[in-house]
């Protein structure tokens, strides 16, 4: 009865010991008798006790391998320091178990010298502005190499390049030179835009003056025309009241049917009038001659008195 316990729980644990679940994104590479059996996925799984056994575990996620740094020669005889990162999945569990001893040792070694083939083939400026074209081309050789190892790369990355020291400061003294250069050209164009705008500014002020003056100019020209059309009118006004005043006095003379005597009183009137003071000669016929002293006798009489 003990033997038969005792086997029972022998075989239980046996069957316990057979049975596997695989997880998420892993897959199980099954050999019977030495030789690949089955690749186990997701899921419960038994195998067959003394017979079968898991010949490696692999995961299927993308995983991540990042080298240390590798001395590459460029085309120029230029010694660097690149390390890469590269991005890879394993696509085919069965290849990866097979298809080359230790791959991720096949892959190190095949990403450097796929890494010194292409660096080799550039120069040092082309190196340091090429890392999309560089990326580009391992990833596609590297992806074309490993595919029998069933493994997938995805990407890529230089992940830093170092050049020689002294390549280094000559490269910072080359950059510092060319901000310069920079700066100095974009301060002299700055100056020019300001001589500009100084200058468009001069022109408009110029401009709006010279329209200022014009206008005013042309006011001032207005108001002397008003003011010659109102003189003017003031001077014929004047002399319309004049004339009008002597129709009116000629009128009263006529009214009152004046004799000879009071005609010629004012003729000789009109003569002072003419002889306004200036150096003015007047011819008097004859015939007044005696009325003038006349009334020159009348005008010293009331003078006297």
């Amino acid at each position: 009865m003990l033997i038969i316990f005792i086997i029972a729980i022998i075989a239980l644990i046996i069957v316990v010991s057979n049975i596997a679940v695989v997880q998420q994104s892993r897959a199980y590479v099954i050999e019977r008798l030495g030789a690949f059996q089955t690749v186990w996925g997701v899921g419960l799984h038994f195998k067959v006790p003394f017979i079968d056994r898991i010949a490696r575990r692999v995961s299927l996620k993308e995983q991540v391998l990042d080298y240390p740094p590798q001395p590459v020669i460029t085309k120029d005889n230029v010694t660097m320091q690149i390390d890469t990162v590269v991005y890879f999945q394993i696509t085919d569990p069965k290849l990866y178990a097979y298809g080359v001893e230790q791959p991720m040792a096949a892959m190190e070694t095949l990403t450097a010298t796929t890494l010194r083939n292409i660096i080799g083939d550039l120069e040092l400026d082309q190196t340091l502005t090429s890392r999309d074209v560089v990326n580009t081309k391992m990833r596609a050789i590297l992806d074309e190499a490993t595919d029998p190892w069933g493994i997938k790369v995805n990407r890529v990355e230089l992940k830093n390049i170092l050049p020689p020291q002294d390549i280094q400061n000559s490269m910072e003294k080359q950059m510092k030179a060319e901000r310069d250069r920079r700066q100095a050209i974009l301060q002299a164009e700055g100056q020019k835009k300001s001589a500009i705008l100084i200058a468009e500014g001069e022109k408009e002020s110029a401009i709006l003056r010279a329209s200022a003056e014009k206008e005013a100019a042309i006011l001032k020209a207005e108001a002397e025309k008003q003011a010659a059309i109102l003189r003017a009118d003031g001077e014929a006004q004047a002399i319309m009241a004049v004339q009008k005043a002597m129709a009116d006095s000629l009128a009263l003379l006529n009214e009152k049917a004046p004799n000879d005597s009071v005609l010629k009183l004012k003729a000789i009137e009109a003569m002072q009038k003419v002889a306004d003071g200036k150096a003015t000669k007047i011819i008097i016929p004859s015939e007044m001659q005696g009325l003038v002293g006349m009334a020159s006798g009348i005008v010293e009489t009331v003078k006297e008195k």
